[in-house]
């Protein structure tokens, strides 16, 4: 089985916005996609193996709250597991612009506002915390 690196996340989701480019959702699950690869990895193969498909700068997706998505997963993850952010993730285009709550609902802002980790607020990207719970 090949794991999803953050390149390839990015791919899927610069292919998923061209599909369709009202809707983030798709672009999203892509990102999810590569947080459960990362844990597959880290599970199957340990830390440096779910750290290393996070070592290479992906491409641009051709929106930057997707963009600055991809980069706060490799921060949070990096940050909650104790290794070495990878320096593409602080880039100068990895920030949302305008903000990006990636819930649709707008009666969940305000929760996303205090729940989102760090490395995604500082980036402008808001979500629950149930976002990055995975089964």
């Amino acid at each position: 089985m090949t794991l999803w690196t953050a390149t390839d996340a990015a791919m899927c989701a610069a292919q998923a916005l061209r599909d369709e480019p009202t809707r983030r959702s798709s672009a999203f699950r892509c990102v999810l996609q590569l947080l459960d690869d990362y844990a597959r990895a880290v599970r199957d193969g340990g830390l440096s193996v779910g750290a290393a498909l996070l070592q290479d700068a992906p491409p641009a997706t051709g929106d930057s709250g997707v963009d600055a998505a991809i980069a706060a997963l490799a921060e949070y993850l990096a940050r909650r597991d104790g290794w070495q952010p990878p320096s593409w993730a602080f880039e100068q285009g990895r920030y949302a612009e305008p903000w990006w709550f990636v819930s649709g609902v707008r009666a969940w802002h305000a929760i996303a506002l205090v729940e989102s980790p760090l490395a995604f607020r500082k980036r402008g990207v808001f979500l629950t915390s149930s976002a990055l719970e995975r089964v």
